[in-house]
């Protein structure tokens, strides 16, 4: 669902990169003004590195000719909170386009606001958190995780056709493009939704003190991690390095709604990945991720000690 540039005007793109450097400067000041728990911050590095993996995985969707990805915006906020997850879905948005040419540099305020503040921001608190509040379970993280998975990305989709249409680039029909568009990523978002809600209850079976809106969530005082630290660098490893081989070679839910609405419009993920570059680039961008989503919460909760000290 990464835009390309080709598909913005500047005035747009620099639009929705003001937008998003507000939406992270909130952020940024959420997670000082609230308790970040030092044991959460390698969750935080390892779980943004896990989502980078799984966003090389594209899965065929049945009877379309097209694929999907994972975005992972409520996977993350359901380990970590709104704001931390959204900064580390930046944090692996900024890494796909300056390393992998995954989303144009024009268009990094529209991803980064289409896939990261959308879900984390505003579809978390508004959908996830209430589904959840008091005493999550199994059932209510699934419900929850469906539904605001499915609506972030039904969201994030519908954005982006709204950010096409204002740039003015392109000759795309608006009612044809939203029609191509909103359908996919419905059930691009369904399938998101289950595969979160199996991570979600899995950790919460390991360590319901993992998950953000479990009542013990902000406190891991004395509570070891590190089992589930192991379960998710395996997994990252396994999913950028094993699964990544086996990604599926149609477009995209936007190059497929693109193909479909007009011909000759450049897609956001142009060209042809061999199996081992996919899985070389997973491992080294989620190695990457984890270094820069753990390290902005480490320098993070380090401020924040040192201004409590004075």
């Amino acid at each position: 669902m990464h835009m390309a540039d080709a598909l913005l005007s500047p005035a747009v793109g620099l639009a929705m990169d003001a937008v998003s450097v507000a939406a992270i400067g909130i952020s940024v000041a959420k997670v000082k003004r609230d308790e970040l728990n030092e044991k959460k911050i390698p969750v935080m590095g390892l779980a943004g590195a896990m989502v980078f993996a799984g966003q090389m995985v594209n899965f065929t969707i049945p009877a379309t000719g097209s694929s999907g990805h994972i975005c992972g915006g409520i996977l993350l906020a359901g380990l970590l909170g709104g704001a931390p997850a959204f900064l580390s879905l930046t944090a692996v948005l900024i890494i796909q386009c300056l390393f992998f040419a995954d989303g144009g540099l024009l268009a990094l305020g529209c991803n980064i606001f289409n896939i990261g503040a959308l879900p984390c921001l505003l579809i978390y608190p508004l959908i996830f958190k209430p589904f959840c509040k008091g005493s999550p379970d199994n059932r209510s993280l699934s419900i929850a995780s469906v539904l605001s998975a499915t609506a972030g990305l039904s969201l994030g989709a519908f954005c982006i056709v709204i950010q096409t249409l204002l740039s003015g680039v392109t000759a795309l029909p608006f009612s044809t493009f939203a029609a191509l568009m909103l359908p996919i990523h419905f059930v691009i978002g369904l399938i998101e939704g289950t595969v979160t809600a199996a991570v979600l209850c899995f950790v919460f079976k390991m360590r319901p003190e993992l998950i953000d809106v479990s009542p013990s969530g902000k406190n891991l005082n004395g509570v070891s991690i590190k089992k589930t630290l192991v379960v998710l660098t395996v997994a990252t490893v396994l999913t950028g390095g094993a699964l990544s081989l086996f990604a599926s070679a149609h477009p995209d839910g936007l190059e497929w709604a693109l193909e479909k609405a007009a011909s000759g419009i450049p897609g956001p993920e142009a060209g042809q990945k061999t199996a081992a570059g996919t899985s070389a680039a997973g491992l080294i961008g989620a190695a990457i991720t984890f270094l820069l989503a753990g390290s902005a919460g480490l320098v993070i909760s380090k401020v924040k000690k040192s201004r409590r000290i004075k």
